[in-house]
């Protein structure tokens, strides 16, 4: 199981990262809007700051797969740990299909069906990505998407990583690795409400209390 972090902020990855539970981070335009910078700046920084991590992604945004390609380039020479995310459409598998041909890994984005999942494995995502709470406002389970492309990638051997994203809150998260994701990305929000449990935080309260008697005694 991996958990990347879905932001741009590096004030809000920094104390995650410093758990060693992290693996990597997702951005998209949204996120680098409110970063208020560029993307090939922010890329820069996350590489420089956090070398160790598996996938830092950047997204190419533009209507042709070799505008795309023009896009990615000035990404994925930054580092390896580069991943160039692209659409699920025709132009974005085009330039999908050639940069895994050159072991750049690529994350394919905006799925939201099986039949989306396969045309991304074949052209050889390194991860594709279901976006589980849009499928939920659009009234069709995002967690049995998780679960219909998991199967579907086992039943063929295919090696293309499930990606879960869009998740907003905790039960998603466990419910997508529970259905076959390998990787689950989450704002920094979730990742911090994954450790807690009331029952947790009333055990805790009372061994303290216990424990205060004790060493009164």
């Amino acid at each position: 199981m991996k958990i990347f972090l879905d932001t741009a902020d590096i004030n809000e990855i920094l104390p995650a990262y410093e758990t060693g539970l992290v693996d990597g981070i997702t951005t998209n335009p949204t996120l680098i809007l409110r970063s208020g910078r560029q993307l090939i700046d922010v890329a820069k920084e996350l590489v420089e700051s956090f070398p160790n991590l598996e996938s830092i992604s950047t997204e190419v945004v533009a209507d042709t797969a070799e505008e795309m390609l023009n896009q990615a380039r000035q990404y994925y020479t930054i580092h390896p740990s580069i991943t160039i995310k692209v659409p699920c459409t025709v132009e974005g598998l085009k330039a999908c299909k050639f940069l895994s041909d050159k072991g750049v890994k690529t994350n394919v984005t905006l799925v939201f069906s099986v039949a989306q999942s396969i045309m991304a494995a074949k052209a050889g995502a390194t991860y594709v990505s279901p976006f589980v709470g849009r499928c939920n406002d659009n009234s069709f389970s995002g967690v049995e998407l998780v679960r219909a492309i998991a199967g579907t990638y086992n039943a063929h051997g295919m090696k293309t990583q499930v990606l879960a994203a869009s998740l907003r809150d905790c039960h998603h998260v466990s419910r997508c690795y529970l259905y076959g994701a390998k990787v689950v990305t989450m704002p920094p929000k979730v990742f911090w409400g994954m450790y807690n449990h009331v029952l947790t935080r009333e055990g805790l309260a009372l061994f303290q209390k216990d424990w205060e008697e004790v060493t009164k005694e």
